[in-house]
This record gives C-alpha cells, sequence and structure tokens, in this order.
C-alpha cells in the first residue's frame, strides 16, 4: 500500500475485522508503510515517550493510543508493516502461537540476507539480533479476530528511537537489516514481498490473492 497514515489504516483495519467476524471477507494481510508516527498500546505507559507532544509535532512525527497490545513503539519509512486481519480459529492458533510465527516471519526474512535473529528472551517481546531490536509486535484479538501485527526495520532513520523507550525495555538498542547485514539490501518493495511470502509460508496458506487499488491493497488469504 506504500506509506500510508496511521488512522487511514486504522479504520482500514477497523473495516476489515468486522467484515472478517461476519465472513463478509476471508483472512486478508496488509502490507504498508507509516509516516514517522509513535503509538501507544492499551496500558497508555506515557512515561516511555521521552519528548512532549510538540517537541514530536516539530520533527513532523504523530502520536497515536491504540488498543492493541505492547507497549510504546514507532513506525515510520523504511519500515515494513503487516498488518494480519485472520481469524484464529480457521488457522487452528492460539494467541500464544500466533505471536510465535509472527516472530518466525521475521527471523526468516532475516536470516535470508545472513542475520541471525531470535524471539525475546526473558519475556521480551519481538525479535532480536544479539541485544538490539530488529523487529516489533503488537497486536489486538477480538472475537478470534486479529488485528495490528508487526513492525520490521528495513532502514529506518533509528534516531526517532531515541524518543522513547522502545517496547519498554530499558537499556537496549534497536537496530535494522541494513546495520546487521553485511551487503546491500535490495529495494524496499523486494522485501517487502519476502516478508509476506514468509508469513505466508509459516502460516501455511495456500490460495492468496493479491489486491491492488485506489481503495485497497491486501492479500486474500486460504489454507
Amino acid at each position: 500500500m506504500g506509506v500510508v497514515n496511521y488512522l487511514e489504516a486504522l479504520k482500514l483495519q477497523e473495516k476489515l475485522t468486522a467484515d472478517r467476524k461476519i465472513h463478509k471477507i476471508t483472512d486478508t494481510l496488509l502490507s504498508l508503510q507509516h509516516p514517522p508516527t509513535y503509538t501507544l498500546g492499551k496500558r497508555r505507559t506515557d512515561h516511555n515517550l521521552l519528548v512532549s507532544e510538540p517537541e514530536l509535532k516539530a520533527m513532523g512525527a504523530e502520536l497515536h493510543y491504540t488498543e492493541r497490545g505492547g507497549d510504546i513503539t514507532f513506525h515510520g519509512p523504511h519500515q515494513a508493516v503487516l498488518y494480519p486481519i485472520i481469524s484464529l480459529r480457521d488457522v487452528g492458533l492460539g494467541a500464544r502461537k500466533y505471536v510465535e510465527n509472527l516472530e518466525l516471519t521475521m527471523i526468516e526474512l532475516a536470516s535470508l540476507y545472513g542475520v541471525q535473529a531470535c524471539a525475546g528472551q526473558k519475556g521480551e517481546t519481538g525479535v532480536w539480533v544479539g541485544e538490539k531490536k530488529i523487529g516489533a509486535i503488537g497486536v489486538r484479538i477480538s472475537s478470534g479476530i486479529t488485528s495490528h501485527g508487526l513492525a520490521f526495520n528495513i532502514n529506518p532513520d533509528l534516531n526517532y528511537f531515541k524518543h522513547i523507550v522502545p517496547c519498554g525495555i530499558a537499556d537496549k538498542e534497536v537496530t535494522s537489516l541494513q546495520k546487521e547485514a553485511e551487503r546491500v539490501v535490495p529495494p524496499e518493495e523486494v522485501i517487502h514481498d519476502q516478508l509476506i511470502a514468509c508469513f505466508i509460508r509459516i502460516f501455511g496458506y495456500t490460495d492468496v490473492i493479491s489486491k491492488d487499488s485506489a481503495s485497497i491493497s491486501s492479500y486474500n488469504l486460504e489454507n
């Protein structure tokens, strides 16, 4: 979908989630990027935002409160975002296994570039390269239907992360695929497609339809 305003993407997720609950659509995957945006989860951990809202506006960033799980995080250009709108019942997954599959999706993508990533230890969420975070996860599950999802750092401006305690974990760095890979990574469209392919494989989808139009760009998924 290219770069999409956060609130526009949120409204689209809400519509698709409602449609999925009444079986109007099949499982759907949104692939996009956001302009500079900070989001807080439903725990409202404002103390992990280290600058004021006027300062955020001055740097051209937005702040939004959401109903997803997880702590504060940053979304911005050169970061691949996936928002799965799927029925966990239909794919036979519980919430924990669903999150583990999102982690595996990012771990597999990183491995394509020789980057050894792993899931967080000691309750830390997301995907890490050593002590540095390369991918974040924040999900919402309503009546068994998922929304929100994952954000994988391709080559974002990491300075934006200095204004928050990323995901509420102090004294940890944030990294990117470009920073960790030992070669120049391909165009972002290629990496987005590879991330989608990893997701499809790990979740076991076999029938995938790509949709692109002025109103929506998504992948309809069926097992």
